[in-house]
């Protein structure tokens, strides 16, 4: 991608992309991650069994099929994105998105409606990993081809931003609905309320996306005839060695994530005996840990080169081990705060970086689809499912360090994806 990737903008015309972009993508993905935080009552209620613990492994499941149909939302939405364009391909993410979740507030107990009512369940959860599966691409690619010069390190990380940000209003959702709550009511109906929200959310994003003008960059490219006609086609051949350097790096960032993001509290409340009230105020901690650095990050990394800095974060996700023992000896609400928020941080410069990186690995007659493969293919083969990984580690091994090997392993798999001297990679590495 050319560094003049948007001249000539003005600031309110970028303004007002920035905002539906990031507002849209807040809303969905706090609509898709907000599943994760009541797992325990989603369990109880749809999965019910005599062990609490096969009703977690239950819903974390059906949480983690939701990520098998992200590559293929990312293939047919990310197709789209790159034929018809950014805008509308976004404005359809989030209006599928919400309707999903809003019919996931509206599922039925078993004890209700049997066996349809852990089906009704799935098919929500696979259209909302369809519809995940075509926005983090978008975004990305519309953010950063809206950026100025010198700025594409800056406009990507924001993204990352508002994805932080949705994390803490699910959290926080959590949170207050817990404590205001009896277990009780929380069982039976409070669980519902936020996925109930979709419905309200669904009008607004849609409105906001439609209204913005499209991305500087694929107007050009739509004027210049140079729209492909098959960018998966393109996207997996010409490629190919891009698409996987970008699922290679993707790999920590997508399990420490669903780690240290959507795992933490019920590792807590169920491996380590606290409270849904202090794992969830803990984890809101490290959510805002990784929030600020996230823009600094990518500020830095237009500075300096994404390079340092994603080689950085990656060697010191290895710190997972002792953060993850350290919480398992001491047992206390300072222990895991002191997790979630270190871990907070060095995810926060990871995520902060690799988005300008990434982008910078495609052209734009193929950025939308690239990007969505090659990141959901990562998120579908270990970070959905890290949540339900770490939990039958633990249960399979008795150790509560037992989910840190995982995030451990996958950063060594991106440090060396990062030291390999790939073409595709050292184009976007250095300096934009």
């Amino acid at each position: 991608m050319s560094e003049d990737a948007a001249p000539g903008l003005s600031g309110a015309t970028r303004r007002r992309a920035i905002v539906a972009c990031l507002l849209g993508n807040l809303f969905e993905l706090f609509d898709f991650g907000v599943y994760g935080y009541f797992a325990v009552q989603i369990g109880r209620a749809i999965f019910p069994s005599h062990d609490p613990v096969v009703s977690i492994l239950a819903s974390f499941a059906t949480y983690g099929v939701g990520f098998l149909m992200r590559p293929v939302g990312a293939a047919v939405l990310g197709s789209f994105g790159d034929r018809r364009g950014r805008k509308a391909a976004l404005a359809l993410t989030i209006t599928l998105m919400a309707l999903a979740t809003g019919f996931t507030g509206l599922t039925p107990s078993y004890a209700q409606a049997g066996i349809w009512a852990p089906l009704m369940l799935l098919v929500c959860r696979l259209l909302q990993g369809f519809s995940t599966g075509g926005e983090w691409g978008g975004a990305t690619a519309f953010l950063v081809e809206y950026a100025p010069p010198g700025r594409r390190g800056l406009f990507g990380s924001l993204q990352q931003l508002s994805t932080g940000l949705a994390q803490l209003c699910a959290i926080g959702s959590a949170l207050l609905l817990n404590s205001r709550l009896a277990p009780a009511d929380l069982d039976a109906w409070g669980w519902r309320l936020p996925f109930l929200l979709g419905f309200v959310l669904a009008p607004i994003g849609y409105y906001l996306r439609a209204r913005v003008a499209e991305s500087p960059e694929f107007v050009r490219t739509v004027e210049a005839g140079a729209v492909a006609r098959s960018p998966l086609v393109l996207a997996l051949t010409a490629h190919r060695a891009a698409v996987l350097t970008c699922l290679g790096l993707t790999m920590v960032w997508t399990v420490a994530t669903y780690i240290y993001v959507t795992f933490l509290p019920t590792y807590a409340t169920q491996t380590l005996g606290m409270a849904a009230r202090t794992a969830l105020t803990a984890t809101i901690l490290g959510s805002l840990a990784n929030s600020l650095v996230v823009p600094i990050s990518g500020l830095l990394s237009d500075r300096f080169g994404r390079w340092p800095l994603l080689v950085s974060a990656s060697g010191l996700l290895l710190l997972s081990i002792p953060l993850f023992r350290f919480a398992a000896t001491e047992q206390t609400f300072g222990a895991l705060v002191v997790v979630a928020v270190v871990g907070g941080l060095l995810l926060g410069l990871y995520n902060g970086a690799a988005p300008g990186l990434l982008c910078a690995l495609f052209p734009t007659q193929v950025r939308y689809t690239a990007l969505s493969v090659g990141y959901n293919g990562a998120v579908m083969l270990f970070g959905g499912f890290a949540p339900f990984i770490a939990t039958m580690l633990v249960r399979q091994t008795g150790s509560a360090i037992a989910p840190s090997y995982y995030v451990a392993a996958c950063a060594l798999v991106s440090l060396t994806v990062l030291c390999l001297p790939l073409k595709a990679y050292r184009a976007g590495a250095g300096h934009p």
